[in-house]
């Protein structure tokens, strides 16, 4: 009696599998040469589904409060924890970086105490515009090669890009909580093509910092709670760009003449002794745009402002919490002959440039010169928080 059997395998199935499989790693290799010659020095592939505790890991953030006023954060953070949540026809998400170290020591300028420091990737053409276009390119290929279907994302969407590079074997997030590279270091940029079409995922990158902890020992404020975690509130980045209103007084000495951004803990990695120098024409730093005066920034009006910083990323912080910045850096600055320029920005139109005026003319100006200016200048003065840094003036002076 014989005993039924399965059907013997037909070799057209892993034929066909092996094609398959063929097929995807010559569309990836199609891909990487594509990216290689419009710049990216980096590419790694990730699934979608990698990071499941990603969700966990965001609303206890989000829970402790660290983001700030960015509360974009808060809106649905499971789709931008789940890329599938965000697209849920996306199989593959291709994962690109550019390297653009500095051209010096991004350090050295804390000691220019009467010009204004701007953090090193927004003294470029804004790398938004850049990478985007270049992202778009690549897509295209993508789409003619396969016929899939793609979207492309440069820190404009619920995506978070550095949890996804480090899956895609990119680099690791550092205990400064920034994609790091043994490669490239601190200062990648970052783009993302989410895909339908299925390709070779790469292996996460291992976590290469060690004991190293000079990230979080060379911040200013503090803003490291623990290694791999940032409060928002305390970064001198999120305050001098994202923070809308006036910077607490807890954290203005810190920031010293920093007036967009901060470099402090990218700087110091050691694994940025590997970065080479870019040669990218678009992403250049402009010359101009490095240990600019506090004496001319100050006296920059909302056209004058945006002529300087245009297609950088400076501008979209708009003027008047530039100014704040730059008044903080002026009243950090000891140099008196800045007072005067405190001075005439009590009467801007911005409550918020008054009120640190108000600050910045108090720690450069005599008591009794400030004590009339503050007569004479704000005696209508009807904003709270402008108020507020009035009388904290007086009570100090």
């Amino acid at each position: 009696m014989s005993v039924p059997t399965a059907d013997p395998p037909s070799p057209a199935r892993p034929r066909s599998a092996a094609r398959s499989v063929a097929k995807a790693a010559a569309l990836r290799r199609g891909l990487e040469e594509k990216a290689r010659s419009l710049g990216f020095t980096a590419i790694g592939v990730t699934s979608p589904s990698v990071s499941p505790q990603l969700e966990g890991r965001l609303r206890d953030w989000l829970a402790a409060g660290e983001h700030g006023e960015m509360g974009w954060m808060e809106h649905d953070p499971a789709r931008r924890a789940s890329p599938l949540l965000l697209w849920d026809e996306v199989r593959s998400i291709v994962m690109l970086g550019l390297d653009v170290p500095p051209d010096s020591d991004p350090l050295a300028g804390l000691a220019e105490r009467g010009a204004g420091l701007i953090a090193t990737y927004a003294r470029r053409r804004d790398y938004h515009d850049v990478i985007k276009g270049r992202l778009k390119e690549l897509a295209q290929r993508l789409v003619a090669l396969a016929g899939t279907q793609v979207k492309v994302f440069v820190d404009t969407a619920p995506v978070m890009e550095k949890p996804l590079a480090a899956a895609a074997g990119l680099g690791w997030q550092g205990k400064h909580t920034v994609l790091v590279s043994r490669e490239t270091g601190s200062w990648s940029l970052l783009g993302a093509i989410f895909t339908s079409a299925e390709l070779p995922v790469d292996a996460p990158s291992a976590d290469h910092c060690g004991s190293c902890r000079r990230c979080l020992d060379i911040c200013p404020t503090d803003a490291f709670p623990a290694p791999y975690r940032l409060d928002a509130r305390r970064c001198i980045a999120y305050l001098t760009i994202e923070h809308k209103g006036p910077i607490p007084g807890e954290f203005r000495e810190a920031i010293g003449n920093r007036v967009f951004g901060c470099d402090d803990c990218l700087a110091v990695c050691p694994w940025n002794k590997y970065a080479k120098a870019s040669h990218d024409a678009r992403l250049l730093e402009r010359g101009e745009l490095t240990d600019l005066p506090l004496r001319e920034l100050a006296r920059l009006d909302d056209e004058a402002f945006r002529r300087l910083f245009a297609g950088t990323p400076v501008k979209r912080t708009g003027r008047d919490r530039f100014i704040r910045n730059v008044l903080i850096a002026i009243g950090n600055s000891g140099e008196r002959e800045l007072a005067a320029e405190a001075e005439r920005l009590l009467r801007d139109p911005s409550p918020l440039v008054r009120g640190m005026a108000v600050w910045a003319a108090a720690r450069l100006m005599p008591r009794g010169r400030l004590r009339a200016s503050l007569r004479r200048e704000l005696a209508g003065e009807a904003d709270p928080d402008v108020l507020m840094e009035i009388e904290a003036a007086k009570a100090a002076a």
